[in-house]
Protein backbone atom coordinates (compact mmCIF):
# COMPACT_ATOMS: atom_id res chain seq x y z
CA UNK A 1 0.00 0.00 0.00
CA UNK A 2 1.26 3.26 -1.20
CA UNK A 3 2.19 6.27 1.53
CA UNK A 4 -1.16 8.91 1.82
CA UNK A 5 0.19 12.04 0.45
CA UNK A 6 0.75 14.73 2.64
CA UNK A 7 -2.92 17.24 2.88
CA UNK A 8 -4.15 19.09 -0.12
CA UNK A 9 -1.54 18.15 -2.42
CA UNK A 10 -3.04 17.96 -5.44
CA UNK A 11 -5.42 20.82 -4.16
CA UNK A 12 -2.42 23.31 -3.85
CA UNK A 13 -0.63 22.24 -7.38
CA UNK A 14 -3.62 23.22 -9.24
CA UNK A 15 -5.02 26.29 -7.18
CA UNK A 16 -1.36 27.75 -7.68
CA UNK A 17 -0.94 27.02 -11.16
CA UNK A 18 -4.05 26.70 -12.19
CA UNK A 19 -3.69 29.49 -15.31
CA UNK A 20 -0.71 27.64 -16.49
CA UNK A 21 -2.61 24.56 -16.71
CA UNK A 22 -5.28 26.05 -18.84
CA UNK A 23 -2.68 28.05 -20.68
CA UNK A 24 -0.70 24.63 -21.72
CA UNK A 25 -3.88 22.26 -23.10
CA UNK A 26 -4.56 22.96 -26.87
CA UNK A 27 -8.32 22.29 -25.92
CA UNK A 28 -9.68 22.46 -29.30
CA UNK A 29 -7.18 19.81 -30.69
CA UNK A 30 -7.76 17.33 -27.23
CA UNK A 31 -11.00 17.65 -27.46
CA UNK A 32 -11.50 16.72 -30.74
CA UNK A 33 -9.49 13.81 -30.43
CA UNK A 34 -11.07 12.36 -27.15
CA UNK A 35 -14.83 13.39 -28.44
CA UNK A 36 -15.87 10.33 -30.72
CA UNK A 37 -15.12 7.65 -27.79
CA UNK A 38 -17.39 10.07 -25.77
CA UNK A 39 -20.23 9.71 -28.19
CA UNK A 40 -20.22 6.07 -29.03
CA UNK A 41 -19.91 5.72 -25.73
CA UNK A 42 -22.97 7.90 -24.55
CA UNK A 43 -24.66 6.91 -27.41
CA UNK A 44 -24.23 3.02 -26.45
CA UNK A 45 -25.43 3.75 -22.79
CA UNK A 46 -28.25 6.38 -24.29
CA UNK A 47 -26.71 8.64 -21.51
CA UNK A 48 -28.60 11.56 -20.22
CA UNK A 49 -26.84 12.85 -17.26
CA UNK A 50 -22.87 12.99 -16.71
CA UNK A 51 -21.14 13.52 -13.62
CA UNK A 52 -16.91 14.92 -14.18
CA UNK A 53 -15.63 13.61 -10.94
CA UNK A 54 -12.28 15.72 -11.62
CA UNK A 55 -14.21 18.24 -14.36
CA UNK A 56 -10.58 21.04 -13.68
CA UNK A 57 -11.48 23.72 -15.91
CA UNK A 58 -14.75 22.26 -17.26
CA UNK A 59 -13.62 21.58 -21.17
CA UNK A 60 -14.93 17.92 -20.68
CA UNK A 61 -18.21 18.75 -18.98
CA UNK A 62 -19.12 21.60 -21.40
CA UNK A 63 -18.68 19.94 -24.14
CA UNK A 64 -20.86 17.09 -22.99
CA UNK A 65 -23.47 20.11 -21.92
CA UNK A 66 -23.01 21.15 -25.77
CA UNK A 67 -24.70 17.31 -26.45
CA UNK A 68 -27.51 18.13 -24.77
CA UNK A 69 -26.29 15.90 -21.85
CA UNK A 70 -27.55 17.31 -18.21
CA UNK A 71 -24.06 17.63 -16.49
CA UNK A 72 -22.39 17.60 -13.09
CA UNK A 73 -18.86 18.70 -12.87
CA UNK A 74 -16.99 18.73 -9.99
CA UNK A 75 -13.83 19.58 -8.45
CA UNK A 76 -11.42 19.27 -5.15
CA UNK A 77 -10.02 22.76 -6.79
CA UNK A 78 -12.29 26.05 -5.76
CA UNK A 79 -9.62 27.56 -8.28
CA UNK A 80 -10.42 24.95 -11.17
CA UNK A 81 -14.08 25.44 -10.60
CA UNK A 82 -14.26 29.14 -10.18
CA UNK A 83 -12.45 29.29 -13.52
CA UNK A 84 -15.11 26.48 -15.19
CA UNK A 85 -18.04 29.10 -13.69
CA UNK A 86 -16.35 32.05 -15.14
CA UNK A 87 -15.72 30.69 -18.43
CA UNK A 88 -18.50 28.66 -19.27
CA UNK A 89 -21.34 30.10 -16.99
CA UNK A 90 -23.87 27.59 -15.48
CA UNK A 91 -26.67 27.60 -17.74
CA UNK A 92 -29.51 24.71 -17.29
CA UNK A 93 -28.54 21.46 -17.18
CA UNK A 94 -24.87 22.30 -16.34
CA UNK A 95 -23.61 22.38 -12.56
CA UNK A 96 -20.57 22.99 -11.13
CA UNK A 97 -19.74 22.06 -7.49
CA UNK A 98 -16.06 21.55 -5.37
CA UNK A 99 -15.79 18.01 -4.34
CA UNK A 100 -12.79 15.10 -3.45
CA UNK A 101 -12.94 11.29 -4.50
CA UNK A 102 -13.91 10.28 -0.72
CA UNK A 103 -16.98 12.79 -0.96
CA UNK A 104 -19.95 11.08 -2.24
CA UNK A 105 -21.53 11.93 -5.10
CA UNK A 106 -24.07 14.03 -4.49
CA UNK A 107 -26.73 13.25 -7.54
CA UNK A 108 -26.07 9.78 -6.24
CA UNK A 109 -29.68 9.77 -5.41
CA UNK A 110 -30.84 10.88 -8.68
CA UNK A 111 -28.62 8.81 -11.04
CA UNK A 112 -26.00 9.49 -13.63
CA UNK A 113 -25.73 7.14 -16.70
CA UNK A 114 -21.75 8.17 -16.91
CA UNK A 115 -19.26 9.12 -14.96
CA UNK A 116 -15.85 9.87 -15.87
CA UNK A 117 -12.26 10.88 -14.59
CA UNK A 118 -10.27 11.86 -17.27
CA UNK A 119 -6.52 14.12 -17.82
CA UNK A 120 -4.84 11.21 -15.14
CA UNK A 121 -6.33 13.05 -12.09
CA UNK A 122 -7.68 9.52 -10.63
CA UNK A 123 -3.60 9.28 -10.28
CA UNK A 124 -2.42 12.28 -8.70
CA UNK A 125 -4.81 10.65 -5.51
CA UNK A 126 -1.48 9.48 -5.28
CA UNK A 127 -2.66 6.26 -2.69
CA UNK A 128 -4.40 3.33 -3.86
CA UNK A 129 -6.95 3.40 -0.82
CA UNK A 130 -8.27 6.84 -2.12
CA UNK A 131 -8.08 5.75 -5.90
CA UNK A 132 -10.39 2.71 -5.03
CA UNK A 133 -12.89 4.26 -2.86
CA UNK A 134 -13.20 7.09 -5.81
CA UNK A 135 -13.90 3.91 -7.96
CA UNK A 136 -16.72 2.57 -5.12
CA UNK A 137 -18.11 6.29 -5.79
CA UNK A 138 -18.58 7.00 -8.97
CA UNK A 139 -19.85 3.08 -9.59
CA UNK A 140 -22.31 3.76 -6.87
CA UNK A 141 -23.37 6.83 -8.73
CA UNK A 142 -24.17 5.39 -12.02
CA UNK A 143 -27.65 3.41 -13.28
CA UNK A 144 -27.35 0.08 -13.77
CA UNK A 145 -26.41 -0.35 -17.46
CA UNK A 146 -24.18 2.94 -16.90
CA UNK A 147 -20.21 3.09 -16.96
CA UNK A 148 -17.29 4.40 -15.33
CA UNK A 149 -14.32 5.60 -17.97
CA UNK A 150 -10.94 6.36 -15.90
CA UNK A 151 -7.99 7.70 -17.89
CA UNK A 152 -4.80 8.09 -16.28
CA UNK A 153 -1.02 8.08 -17.94
CA UNK A 154 0.49 5.37 -18.27
CA UNK A 155 3.84 5.63 -16.22
CA UNK A 156 5.63 2.36 -17.24
CA UNK A 157 6.34 3.18 -20.73
CA UNK A 158 8.77 5.72 -19.31
CA UNK A 159 11.98 4.77 -17.86
CA UNK A 160 13.49 5.75 -15.04
CA UNK A 161 15.63 8.65 -15.03
CA UNK A 162 15.22 12.75 -15.54
CA UNK A 163 12.41 14.74 -16.35
CA UNK A 164 11.33 14.46 -20.22
CA UNK A 165 10.24 17.78 -20.63
CA UNK A 166 7.85 17.39 -22.76
CA UNK A 167 6.23 20.83 -23.84
CA UNK A 168 7.32 24.33 -23.52
CA UNK A 169 5.10 27.69 -24.80
CA UNK A 170 4.71 31.27 -24.49
CA UNK A 171 1.54 32.53 -22.94
CA UNK A 172 -0.02 35.71 -21.44
CA UNK A 173 -0.39 35.62 -17.73
CA UNK A 174 -0.10 37.33 -14.45
CA UNK A 175 1.63 39.89 -14.52
CA UNK A 176 2.74 39.74 -18.19
CA UNK A 177 4.35 37.22 -20.69
CA UNK A 178 5.96 33.66 -19.53
CA UNK A 179 7.68 30.85 -20.17
CA UNK A 180 5.54 27.68 -19.72
CA UNK A 181 7.76 24.11 -19.29
CA UNK A 182 5.56 20.67 -18.50
CA UNK A 183 7.37 17.50 -17.72
CA UNK A 184 7.25 14.32 -16.75
CA UNK A 185 9.37 11.93 -14.32
CA UNK A 186 9.44 8.26 -12.69
CA UNK A 187 11.10 6.97 -9.46
CA UNK A 188 9.92 3.40 -9.08
CA UNK A 189 6.55 3.40 -8.87
CA UNK A 190 5.97 7.11 -8.50
CA UNK A 191 5.57 9.78 -11.36
CA UNK A 192 5.83 13.11 -10.44
CA UNK A 193 4.46 15.97 -13.19
CA UNK A 194 6.94 18.86 -12.89
CA UNK A 195 5.41 22.48 -14.19
CA UNK A 196 7.67 25.75 -14.29
CA UNK A 197 6.86 29.31 -15.32
CA UNK A 198 9.61 31.41 -16.44
CA UNK A 199 9.69 35.09 -17.03
CA UNK A 200 11.32 35.40 -20.17
CA UNK A 201 12.26 39.18 -20.08
CA UNK A 202 14.82 38.31 -17.04
CA UNK A 203 15.15 34.82 -16.94
CA UNK A 204 13.46 34.68 -13.02
CA UNK A 205 11.58 31.89 -11.93
CA UNK A 206 7.75 32.71 -11.04
CA UNK A 207 6.59 29.33 -9.98
CA UNK A 208 7.20 25.75 -9.81
CA UNK A 209 5.85 22.96 -9.10
CA UNK A 210 6.54 19.01 -8.58
CA UNK A 211 2.95 16.67 -7.93
CA UNK A 212 3.40 13.31 -7.44
CA UNK A 213 1.12 10.63 -9.25
CA UNK A 214 0.99 6.81 -8.69
CA UNK A 215 1.99 4.73 -11.49
CA UNK A 216 -1.45 2.28 -12.18
CA UNK A 217 -1.21 -1.26 -13.15
CA UNK A 218 -4.31 -2.07 -15.14
CA UNK A 219 -5.29 -4.84 -13.33
CA UNK A 220 -5.32 -2.72 -10.32
CA UNK A 221 -7.68 -0.64 -11.80
CA UNK A 222 -9.53 -3.28 -12.96
CA UNK A 223 -10.02 -5.81 -9.57
CA UNK A 224 -10.96 -2.02 -8.16
CA UNK A 225 -13.46 -1.85 -10.37
CA UNK A 226 -14.52 -5.58 -9.83
CA UNK A 227 -14.37 -5.07 -6.31
CA UNK A 228 -16.94 -2.32 -6.14
CA UNK A 229 -19.36 -4.12 -8.56
CA UNK A 230 -18.70 -3.36 -11.91
CA UNK A 231 -20.20 -6.34 -14.50
CA UNK A 232 -18.07 -5.95 -17.16
CA UNK A 233 -14.51 -4.13 -17.20
CA UNK A 234 -12.46 -3.28 -20.67
CA UNK A 235 -9.21 -1.86 -20.50
CA UNK A 236 -7.48 0.10 -23.59
CA UNK A 237 -4.48 1.77 -24.51
CA UNK A 238 -6.02 5.08 -25.57
CA UNK A 239 -9.16 6.63 -27.26
CA UNK A 240 -9.32 4.66 -30.19
CA UNK A 241 -10.03 1.56 -28.28
CA UNK A 242 -6.34 0.74 -29.05
CA UNK A 243 -5.08 -2.61 -27.08
CA UNK A 244 -3.56 -1.82 -23.87
CA UNK A 245 0.39 -2.46 -23.88
CA UNK A 246 2.30 -1.55 -20.80
CA UNK A 247 5.44 -0.81 -22.84
CA UNK A 248 4.24 1.10 -25.22
CA UNK A 249 0.82 2.85 -24.75
CA UNK A 250 1.00 6.55 -23.93
CA UNK A 251 -2.97 6.21 -21.89
CA UNK A 252 -4.48 3.72 -19.33
CA UNK A 253 -8.33 3.81 -19.85
CA UNK A 254 -10.82 1.83 -18.78
CA UNK A 255 -14.33 1.44 -18.95
CA UNK A 256 -16.46 -0.38 -16.38
CA UNK A 257 -20.25 -1.12 -17.02
CA UNK A 258 -22.48 -1.28 -14.55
Amino acid sequence: MLPEPPPDTVHGMFDNLSDAYEAMVDWPKRLAHEAPFYRRLFETARAKRVVDVACGTGHHAAMFHNWGLEVEGADLSPEMIERAQTRFGQPDGLRWVVRGFQEPIAGAGKGFDIAVCVGNSLALANDLTTIQTAIRQMLAAVHPGGAVVVQVLNLWRLAEGPCLWQKSLRAKLEPGEVLLLKGIHRCGGQGQVDMVVIDPANGGLLKSESTPFVGLEAEWLEQMADDAGARKVEIFGGYQDQPYQRETSVDLVMIAEK
